[in-house]
């Protein structure tokens, strides 16, 4: 039950978790108290993240709910994001979602660099242009398309509404929020060539179709910059539920001349005050890969992706 002392509660302790110096009990009330109510009491609102970017969020989808409680998604990702990307690069972002690294992106390489954001879901895609529009990034060209090995129609699930970012093509047994069809492309395809020769960082976040999407980049991947960076999210047994493996991905890759790092990515609340303090950068990784995992490829040789680093240093 909604009570105007527990909506008066959740505004102090967000302004606290938010805003507050230190991290002094930030992670418990985040935690126990402020992700579920939020997630249950939906709250409808134009926030603005830590960058001063402006989003139209609902709390009810897991993203939404965090740009609205912390001003931040993925820190450790935003915060590499930043060491990367400079103006007049090209950033492509394969799985949009509402357009949260879009939008980064697209101040980051300013008016002489371009943002591609490519969505499947029609939903999301209209959010990417809301965000766009919002922030008034000229420099982000949204695609709504799916991307994989090669050019065929996909059929995309949503189990919960929830986390509504994680339509996948994996195929899914119980039951379905939505369903929707779309005709996916390779990504050299959906690209134009100038953004194939300039993208300096690629991100790949499709929902356990990750294995099609650099299969259909594996042609063109020595046509990349040289300090070219591609970011994927991996999680082995969705990969596997699609005939594909990340042994596969790894060897595709390495094939190429790129080093495996592994960046963190957790998703609990009481991650959140310590990352957004602290982000890491991404780690040489030669383990094996278990559980969902961030990945980064890069050329260059080293222990770390610290900020110094570049390609003259591979």
């Amino acid at each position: 039950m909604v009570t105007p002392l527990a909506e008066a509660l959740v505004t102090l302790g967000r302004g606290y978790v938010r805003h507050a110096p230190g991290a002094v009990g930030k992670a418990e009330l985040a935690e126990r108290f402020l992700n579920p109510y939020l997630c249950d009491h939906p709250r409808q609102r134009v926030v603005e993240d830590r960058s001063g970017a402006r989003f139209a969020v609902d709390t009810t989808d897991l993203i939404q709910r965090f740009l609205y409680l912390f001003g931040a998604w993925e820190p450790h990702m935003t915060r590499w994001l930043q060491s990367r990307l400079r103006p007049g690069d090209v950033f492509v972002d394969v799985g949009a979602n509402i357009g949260v690294f879009a939008v980064l992106g697209s101040r980051l390489v300013g008016s002489t660099g371009r943002v591609v954001a490519i969505e499947a879901s029609p939903t999301f895609h209209r959010r990417v242009l809301q965000h766009a529009s919002l922030n008034q990034c000229d420099n982000i060209r949204a695609v709504n398309t799916a991307v994989s090995d090669e050019r065929k129609t996909l059929t995309f699930v949503l189990a919960s509404s929830h986390n509504m970012g994680a339509n996948s093509i994996v195929p899914y047994d119980g039951p379905a929020e939505s369903t929707f069809d779309m005709e996916a492309f390779p990504l050299p395809e959906v690209l134009k060539s100038d953004e194939v020769a300039g993208a300096r960082v690629i991100k790949i976040d499709v929902e356990g179709a990750e294995g099609g999407v650099v299969r259909g980049l594996a042609p063109v991947l020595d046509q990349l910059r040289s300090d070219v960076e591609i970011a994927v999210e991996v999680t082995p047994d969705r990969l596997a539920q699609l005939g594909d493996s990340v042994e596969e991905l790894l060897e595709t890759m390495q094939k190429h001349g790129f080093h495996t790092y592994r960046l963190p990515n957790d998703y609990s609340p009481a991650s959140y005050p310590r990352a957004l303090r602290h982000p890491v950068a991404p780690v040489r990784w030669r383990g094996p890969i278990v559980g969902e995992t961030e990945l980064v490829f890069s050329r260059i040789d080293a222990e770390e992706l610290t900020a110094h680093l570049d390609s003259s240093q591979a």
